[in-house]
């Protein structure tokens, strides 16, 4: 069974299980006159609305690249992560809402044993779906079927909250469960912006893992013709679909030949290893005992005083051009990184003045 087979099966499981508990909580709801097992039956509806748009959120995102979307529909997911999110909103407000109708109008709700046992029965049901859903989406990478499964556990603390107003409100004739309904939509809507604020943030686009970062470079590094790899820019376009692009040191007296051998070594690697396609550039070495060595030792000794300076790399010093070339990669901490560029540059332009100096400000993108 592949990916989006594991997330329409679950998702149908969830639909289906859902369906059922929300017509037995609608008809004790109705029978014992309670706004919060009313208002539980409504959330009950709204996990399996979430359900339909992991499911759609699937079909979305396993759909192929084409001309107006060349790097896939992958990120279909996060859009439905954030969908759920806002259903969850939903069912909070909506529980708050029930719950204060309830306080406002001073019903009292009348249970029976039967009540407490479908109540009970909803409870276990939501807690063996929340932890199915976040077991699957954690197997399958499915940030929306670990967002459902947020919606149904946050969804068995409310049924939980409802089935202990009930049992106050049966032994003791005292009525609290709205204002229990209250707090918990109130940790509910909590929960929602938790959930939303993760899917936005993976589609602004975040950092890549540091383990499958350490790993590629690792790997990558092991090449005998690598001295070091640098600007490792990884864009995720859903699970496990990565594009991205390094740059690799070499020696910079390899021939064409021998670094497009090394090239496509390392494109084949990102792609079996890591299902990323992967762009390599490369970084000449130079710097052996002559004039490249002593500016090299120059420019590490003016960066190393920097300590917001993270990386230099990528340096290569031209004597037939008169040009000495660097990156270097400042903190995202750092208040004034054009500052210390312009530092940097001044200084090496001061030892070097029949040089022309050229640095990138680079950033940190996946720094391990």
């Amino acid at each position: 069974m592949n990916r989006e087979q594991e997330i329409v099966k679950t998702s149908v499981i969830g639909i289906i299980g859902n369906v059922f508990l929300v017509a037995g909580k609608i008809f004790v709801g109705v029978i014992a006159r309670s706004a919060s097992i009313v208002s539980d039956a409504v959330n009950n509806l709204t996990d399996a609305m979430s359900s339909i748009i992991t499911v759609v959120g699937a079909k979305l995102s396993g759909k192929k690249p084409d001309r107006e979307h060349p790097y896939g529909h992958g990120r279909a997911e996060f859009i439905a992560a954030s969908f759920i999110g806002m259903l969850i909103f939903v069912a909070g407000a909506l529980a708050i809402y029930e719950s204060v109708l309830s306080l406002i109008s001073g019903e009292k709700p009348e249970y029976d044993v039967y009540s407490f046992i479908i109540i009970g029965a909803a409870v276990l049901v939501k807690v063996g779906l929340g932890l199915y859903f976040k077991k699957k989406g954690e197997k399958v990478k499915s940030d929306s079927l670990k967002a459902s499964g947020t919606d149904a556990l946050l969804d068995s603390l409310l049924s939980f909250g409802t089935l202990v107003g009930a049992g106050i409100s049966f032994a003791f004739g005292v009525h609290p469960e709205g204002y229990i309904g209250i707090a918990i939509g109130l940790l509910i809507i909590k929960s929602s912006v938790d959930v939303f604020r993760e899917s936005a943030s993976k589609i602004l686009g975040e950092r890549t893992e540091t383990q499958f970062v350490s790993e590629m470079v690792k790997d990558i590094s092991e090449n005998p013709r690598v001295f070091g790899v640098y600007d490792l820019i990884l864009h995720n376009y859903g699970a496990d679909r990565n594009i991205g692009s390094v740059h690799v040191e070499v020696d910079e007296n390899l021939t064409a030949k021998e670094i497009q051998i090394l090239e496509r070594e390392i494109a084949y690697l990102c792609y079996d290893k890591y299902n990323t396609v992967m762009t390599v550039g490369v970084y000449a070495r130079n710097g052996g005992n002559g004039k490249e060595s002593e500016i090299r030792k120059k420019v590490e000794e003016i960066t190393a005083a920097y300590p917001e300076i993270l990386q230099t790399h990528g340096f290569f010093a031209d004597e037939q051009n008169k040009t000495v070339s660097l990156d270097i990669i400042i903190s995202f901490e750092c208040e004034t990184p054009e500052k210390i560029y312009g530092e940097v540059r001044k200084k090496i332009q001061d030892e070097y003045p029949d040089y022309t100096v050229h640095i990138i400000l680079d950033k940190d993108f996946s720094l391990t």
